[in-house]
């Protein structure tokens, strides 16, 4: 079922970017959508109702995670409730974790479509549980010297953990090809409004275009202009669904020549054009 939205809040600041917390089962009366301005992670130990990520809808059974990141749309569904933690953290406050934590967040977060939903296991929620809840404990404390560090490290550890839970994510991410990787996805994230362009990639990470080619099909099983063009459409979906901008406006803002190249890049990828697809998101009910 998908949620019908009319207007989106952008996410508020939060003191240190860093923010946890405990929901005992409260039902969520309205449903409001918000525009991420830090990574959350979602830890539901059990509940029910449904959520939204982008245009995405996900059921909430329990015993999972769900990973959400910065410019990304959230929503949940009125009626849902869950009983878990809720875990809110921006990139300053992620650079005082120790930094050989790094590559399990760039795993997670710099491509967190691929990664959004995580099953859990009753072992692997029982050992989350179990970091999340001194995390949250320290968190309530008043603040003293080196809290922020403290908090810092747990951070680290439950990334650790969470890159451990898919296994696929696990193995040998500590090689070179991977590090590349995991580069390639950064650059994405940072670049993908002004670059478009597999060879822009490349020459940034210092290799040939037909290298990254193959390394992105190697470690993720999908063409390194694929990668690039999914976070163009994410952006652009975004944009068609919880703003009032022009196809034009999105079309510049995405670095598209022509609002006419941008509608057939759009239609091309998403099998719709820009404007039945704004029509198609407006028109579902709840």
């Amino acid at each position: 079922m998908m949620l019908q939205i009319q207007n989106t809040l952008v996410e508020t600041d939060i003191k240190d970017s860093f923010f946890i917390s405990f929901r005992d089962g409260e039902c969520v009366e309205n449903s409001s959508s918000y525009r991420l301005t830090y990574n959350r992670i979602l830890l539901i130990k059990s509940g029910g109702g449904a959520l939204q990520i982008d245009d995405n809808t996900f059921t909430i059974s329990g015993s999972e995670l769900f990973l959400v990141a910065k410019g990304q749309i959230l929503a949940f569904d009125a009626g849902t409730n869950f009983t878990g933690y809720e875990l809110s953290f921006g990139d300053c406050f992620w650079e005082k974790a120790p930094q050989s934590a790094g590559n399990c967040k760039a795993v997670l977060f710099n491509d967190a479509s691929a990664n959004q939903r995580l099953p859990l296991s009753t072992a692997d929620l029982n050992e989350l549980s179990s970091l999340f809840l001194p995390l949250h404990t320290e968190f309530l404390k008043d603040d003293y010297i080196n809290q922020i560090d403290v908090m810092a490290v747990y951070l680290k550890i439950i990334m650790i953990k969470m890159a451990n839970v898919n296994a696929s994510l696990a193995q040998g991410f500590d090689t070179y090809e991977n590090k590349l990787y995991r580069d390639f996805l950064e650059l994405i994230s940072r670049h993908y409004q002004s670059s478009h362009e597999v060879a822009d990639y490349a020459g940034r990470l210092g290799i040939s275009t037909r290298k990254l080619a193959d390394l992105s099909k190697r470690c993720s099983g999908k063409g390194a202009k694929e990668l690039i063009n999914r976070q163009l459409i994410a952006e652009a979906k975004r944009s068609l669904q919880f703003s009032s901008k022009s196809v034009k406006e999105i079309a510049f803002q995405l670095n598209f020549s022509t609002p006419d190249q941008f509608s057939h890049f759009f239609k091309k990828n998403a099998r719709l054009s820009p404007l039945d697809y704004r029509t198609l998101f407006v028109n579902i009910g709840v």
